[in-house]
């Protein structure tokens, strides 16, 4: 019988990268597609986040560090909990958040918790792209991975280290590595 594959397994198989924006220095996933890809493929997903039970407010606040944002999401019984802190568009901390503030918070925390899933999880580590099915095959054999460059290029754009981290991933050979990092001049 075939294992089915878990949700972080399913998740962190989507290729967000065409769907990143970038803010400065830091790479961002819209909450609203990042929330769709996972809805699609697991429609009773849920997600939650803390009310202040005395103001009411979706923020946790205290004035030595300012205010936190947290969510939770179930999807297919497992749920995770994620917080963040209210910061501003330089990424620095807020100590009086608006409302502009806090909601971006809030759907960025969600987007982070989505990440705790699988979906995305590799923007997060500072990686580029998600590991590849060609890369996961190439691991199982003892064959010389020379891969047409278009296969390899989807997978492993960016830096040497980070297709380090993704050839890594799969337990591959170090010469094998090293042999594509070579060959396609990564």
């Amino acid at each position: 019988m075939k294992k089915e594959k878990s949700v972080f397994e399913v998740l962190s198989a989507v290729n967000v990268s065409d769907k990143v924006e970038k803010k400065g220095n830091l790479s961002y996933l819209s909450w609203a597609w990042a929330w769709g890809e996972v809805k699609k493929r697991y429609p009773s997903a849920k997600y939650w986040y803390y009310k202040d039970k005395k103001t009411k407010l979706p923020l946790a606040f205290n004035n030595a560090f300012g205010g936190f944002c947290y969510t939770r999401v179930t999807i297919d019984g497992d749920t995770l909990p994620m917080w963040l802190p209210i910061l501003d568009n330089r990424n620095q901390t807020v100590t009086k958040p608006n409302a502009f503030q806090v909601n971006s918070t809030l759907m960025r925390c969600l987007t982070k918790n989505l990440a705790m899933h699988g979906l995305g999880h590799y923007i997060y580590a500072g990686e580029d792209l998600p590991a590849s099915a060609d890369i996961q095959e190439l691991s199982k054999t003892d064959e010389k991975p020379w891969l047409k460059k278009s296969e390899l290029e989807a997978t492993l754009k960016g830096t040497k280290k980070q297709a380090e981290t993704v050839l890594s991933a799969y337990n591959m050979k170090n010469e094998y590595k090293q042999q594509i990092i070579n060959k396609f001049k990564i």
